[in-house]
């Protein structure tokens, strides 16, 4: 199910499930669809039938806006509030208007499918298989649920009209996880480890490994190290790698870093280099599918496109700059010569450099960073020529203009150039589990439970290694306290925009700390954000509340 397979067209038929699943009753806090939008007799009876109304619930992944679940966050700045509910989320001015993904319709679709698969006439054993892939897609749907509201009703079957079926009240959340935890750890004994490809074995349906990776997210998550730690290290031994090039496209080689690193010889310089294109190569529409991605929402050629380059790109370039690297995120790159921490200027400094026509001694802040920081914020004076036809592009903020960041920085990262250039949509796929998430998974599950030892420094070395960065100094990093702090900012810059940080700062309780309010590098403040503990979870949307006829309880602080 990847840009090889167009013969997989999970979402041209998503006329069926709209149908069947999609069209919710607007006074039914579950969604309820009419029961007479597809004819079962007419519909549940071939293999056919079964494999395209599992394609379309492949829409239900999660995709691009993934984004936006950073940018309720420390680290990047949702600046336009009609996109997402993450500009509020992260000015935490919440109230029980707004909705911040209570929804069943994912959820019926897949109990409908569940439900009525049984009808079919074909091979039992993809039959099992099709019903792992579709009950991977619910839990994983739960999962992200019950992360941002905890309780949340657990519907496993389609309802009925009753008001007893329609008005259910919130499950405890340690049932519902116990249930996700369950579902994955099912479906994992039924999914391959990989597919052949060729229908209706494409490259990119969920896998073994898939199921795994999630279940060591969700294991994580819920602070059970020991069995997050043992489904990482399941996945480890599947084959996955991280992703390297070996050489640079001409149009790269354009690029001059050595007015930023103070390289001691070509050497480092060729390492540097291909460590960068390595980690932005990972995104780009060239690679889907690559060694290192475990499972990924995929966009279809010519029908389906995403929206990353729109949303990422600054103004200049047609872009939205929808959401934005912030300072905080900047801050934590460390130094690529030493592997340390850097020291900041202050926010005066910086705005002071910054107004000054010669921008000298403004970009000295960003010299000598880890290449992960190049290849996913964009500064001024910061070249990228692959970016534009012209090429001889470097990044220069325009405060206040059109479409333009209010931080002074873009993202460069999951934008893909080359359909820039092009002038075309982009199709690279939204990577959802990858295998640096597992490593760090296992690295910071298995330092909770016993402590540092050397399979926790090789995971994590592992991924520095793979973009050029000294291994961490296991004198200096030798407590389980030094190694927690290094492996949660290791998961900071290598995970930033793919959706993680909003659960990390809550997991970790250190979003009271990081939470506070961004300033753009002329020292404008852009965003107030204050933090109530509330804010550990999301209100449960009064609207479903008045629906459910008082069924439903609302979260505290609300």
């Amino acid at each position: 199910m990847n840009q090889k397979i167009d013969t997989m067209k999970k979402l041209i038929y998503i006329a069926f499930i709209s149908a069947a699943t999609l069209t919710a009753c607007s006074d039914d806090f579950l969604e309820r669809p009419p029961l007479n939008s597809v004819s079962e007799d007419t519909f549940w009876q071939s293999e056919e039938d079964v494999y395209l109304a599992v394609n379309a619930l492949y829409a239900d992944l999660p995709a691009d806006g993934l984004i936006y679940e950073d940018g309720a966050t420390d680290i990047a700045h949702a600046q336009n509030p009609w996109e997402s509910t993450a500009t509020d989320v992260s000015s935490g001015v919440v109230n029980t208007t707004l909705d911040a993904g209570w929804s069943y319709i994912d959820k019926r679709k897949a109990n409908y499918f569940l439900d009525n698969v049984d009808k079919a006439e074909m091979s039992e054993t993809l039959k099992e298989r099709y019903k792992a892939e579709v009950r991977f897609i619910r839990a994983f749907s739960y999962f992200r649920m019950v992360s941002k509201f905890g309780d949340v009703p657990l519907v496993t079957s389609e309802l009925g009209f009753s008001e007893e079926e329609l008005n259910i009240p919130r499950t405890p959340e340690e049932e519902v996880y116990a249930f996700i935890l369950a579902e994955l750890e099912e479906v994992a004994e039924v999914l391959p480890t990989s597919y052949s490809g060729g229908k209706p074995n494409e490259v990119g349906r969920i896998t073994k490994g898939a199921a795994l990776a999630l279940k060591a997210r969700v294991h994580l998550y819920i602070q059970q190290f020991e069995e997050a730690a043992h489904a990482a290290q399941e996945v480890m031994e599947l084959g996955y790698e991280l992703f390297t090039v070996n050489e640079e496209l001409d149009v790269d080689k354009e690029d001059d870093y050595s007015q930023f690193i103070d390289f001691t010889d070509s050497q480092q310089e060729q390492e540097f280099r291909l460590a960068l294109r390595s980690y932005e190569g990972l995104f780009h529409e060239v690679n889907n599918g690559n060694k290192e991605v475990i499972l990924d929402r995929q966009f279809i050629k010519q029908e389906q496109p995403n929206s990353l380059n729109t949303l990422l790109i600054e103004g200049g370039e047609g872009g939205w700059s929808s959401v934005t690297p912030t300072q905080n995120l900047v801050d934590a790159y460390q130094s690529f010569l030493t592997g340390e921490d850097i020291t900041p200027d202050s926010k005066e400094a910086r705005a002071e450099n910054y107004s000054k026509e010669d921008k000298t001694d403004f970009v000295k802040e960003f010299k000598n960073r880890d290449p992960r920081f190049y290849a996913t914020v964009l500064f001024e004076t910061a070249p990228w020529n692959a970016l534009t036809k012209a090429g001889n592009y470097t990044f220069a903020w325009k405060e206040g203009g059109n479409n333009m960041s209010r931080t002074g920085y873009n993202f460069r990262k999951l934008v893909d150039p080359k359909a820039n250039v092009d002038n075309l949509d982009s199709y690279t796929n939204m990577v959802i589990l990858r295998y640096a998430e597992v490593l760090l998974t296992y690295a910071e599950a298995k330092n909770e439970v016993s402590g540092p030892d050397n399979s926790i420094y090789d995971a994590i070395d592992q991924i520095r290694k793979r973009v050029g960065m000294p291994v961490l100094d296991r004198n200096k990093v030798s407590t389980k306290e030094q190694l927690r702090e290094a492996i949660r900012k290791e998961r900071m810059v290598e995970l930033a925009l793919e959706g993680q940080r909003y659960m990390d700062i809550r997991r970790w309780e250190t979003a009271p700390e990081v939470m506070t309010d961004i300033y753009s590098i002329s020292n404008s403040r852009i965003q107030q954000r204050v933090w109530n503990d509330k804010l550990y979870l999301m209100p449960v949307p009064q609207n479903q509340i008045d629906l459910s006829y008082g069924v439903l309880e609302q979260n505290p602080g609300y």
